[in-house]
């Protein structure tokens, strides 16, 4: 299934942020990055959970894993 602007640009900042600092970005960090409240941003990491493109659980959740990426 093809991926909503949000959800794409959320994967993408948890890679590239990922990659430069060798942690995932918490949900504060995440609504900095995207301009989106926390409510949208967990919504959208419920998503890609869903969809298998990070690993995330509501309750951890600033303990993410970015399953695979984008091209």
């Amino acid at each position: 299934m093809a991926l909503y602007d949000i959800e794409r640009k959320v994967l993408r900042v948890i890679g590239i942020y990922s990659a430069g600092r060798r942690r995932t970005p918490t949900i504060d960090d995440l609504c900095i990055k995207t301009g989106r409240d926390r409510g949208v941003i967990m919504t959208v990491l419920e998503v890609l959970a869903k969809e298998e493109h990070i690993k995330w659980q509501r309750f951890a959740p600033d303990n993410m894993t970015e399953l695979d990426k984008l091209s």
